[in-house]
């Protein structure tokens, strides 16, 4: 598998050998939507909460008499019927929403997101990526340069320039190669791969 290797302004100027145990991989539709949904299950706070009827504050008093009244019957204004009242099955603080995924599962799901992208020329490579200083202004314009209006960045070594650079950049993210999800990959219009990064995936993921 051979990937677009681009310069500064964007343009393709070389091929680079890539694994095809990562960028020549089938696509896996159900595999794919079953990781992406698990990162975005495992990064919920499950810190809702709602009361149940002996949290809600009402009084116990039964609104009318049993019998004689033409209406149904309630015993307290707590009642989940109620407006105001209690929910019958609500949500706790402590309920969890986790999902496990296999390793290799993950693995292989990850290596189906690369090589689709690759496919579809959403992904290139470059030699690397660096800013002179901590400057917004500079990796912006750099990035408009190469046409890339929503990319994510996967370096091999993140400096403080470049972090401090992309923090307010709302269509860019930069990331090492282990902090790659599936859902940014599948967010970003544009992926860029420095060369030693495309080595540290192959030793992570293929």
């Amino acid at each position: 598998m051979q990937l677009e290797l681009l310069n500064e302004q964007g343009q393709a100027t070389s091929k680079v050998d890539a694994p095809d145990t990562l960028f020549g991989r089938e696509y896996n539709e159900a595999l794919v939507h079953q990781i992406v949904v698990a990162f975005q299950a495992n990064a919920r706070q499950g810190t809702r909460a709602q009361l149940d009827r002996t949290m809600v504050k009402h009084s116990t008093k039964k609104p009318w008499r049993q019998k004689g009244t033409g209406r149904a019957r309630a015993g307290m204004t707590s009642s989940p019927l109620w407006r105001g009242g209690g929910r019958i099955f609500p949500n706790s603080p402590d309920e969890n929403f986790t999902q496990k995924v296999n390793k290799k599962m993950y693995r292989a799901g990850m290596a189906a997101i690369f090589s689709q992208l690759a496919r579809e020329g959403r992904l290139a490579v470059v030699d690397s990526l660096t800013v002179d200083s901590p400057k917004t202004k500079l990796l912006a314009a750099k990035f408009k340069a190469m046409g890339f209006d929503s990319v994510l960045v996967i370096t091999d070594q993140m400096d403080d320039n470049l972090l401090l650079a992309s923090r307010n950049l709302v269509n860019v993210l930069i990331v090492e190669p282990r902090h790659a999800d599936p859902l940014a990959l599948v967010h970003y219009k544009k992926v860029l791969v420095t060369k030693a990064a495309v080595e540290q995936l192959k030793e992570m993921l293929a």
